[in-house]
């Protein structure tokens, strides 16, 4: 992986949650059950969780994270879905919006080394591929999550 291609990937991916995010009246993004209990607030908050994740192992290049990746998955998702659930929505997407902004701006700061490398990250498994693990926390997490709230806006005829 080039820095140009992944910088241009996550900025693509990117797009197509905006745009799909920009399509849906906001009152809608409080309504239950778009994926599973997670309404499209809830899911804007794990988005932005997993993003946020990201920040820290750019900037100082080496494995650090919440303990909720100790978690299962099932179980880190509750985590934070409960860490979140009482914010409001406007905070969240002020928040998430912030969080993308660091996110792409540390993205910039990597080589081509640095995103193939796990060597360059202090303590990154020689079995990991950085790209994909920042990848896999944004723009190839992106459209799991947009594929559902397509879904759900088919099924409450709100288009899609």
């Amino acid at each position: 992986m080039d820095k140009t291609t992944f910088i241009n990937a996550l900025a693509e991916s990117r797009a197509q949650w905006d745009a799909l995010l920009a399509q849906i009246d906001e009152r809608w993004m409080l309504e239950p059950d778009v994926e599973g209990k997670w309404s499209v607030k809830d899911i804007i908050a794990h988005v932005m969780w997993n993003e946020q994740e990201m920040v820290p192992l750019m900037q100082t290049r080496s494995l650090i994270g919440s303990e909720l990746w100790d978690l299962s998955q099932d179980e880190r998702n509750e985590a934070v879905y409960q860490q979140y659930r009482h914010h409001s929505l406007q905070e969240l997407i002020s928040q998430e919006q912030r969080t993308y902004a660091q996110l792409l701006a540390e993205a910039k700061t990597l080589s081509d080394e640095d995103l193939n490398d796990p060597h360059r990250f202090k303590d990154m498994p020689d079995n990991w591929t950085p790209w994909q693990i920042i990848a896999g926390c944004s723009y190839t997490h992106y459209p799991d999550h947009i594929s559902s709230i397509r879904a759900w806006l088919i099924r409450r005829g709100g288009g899609g």
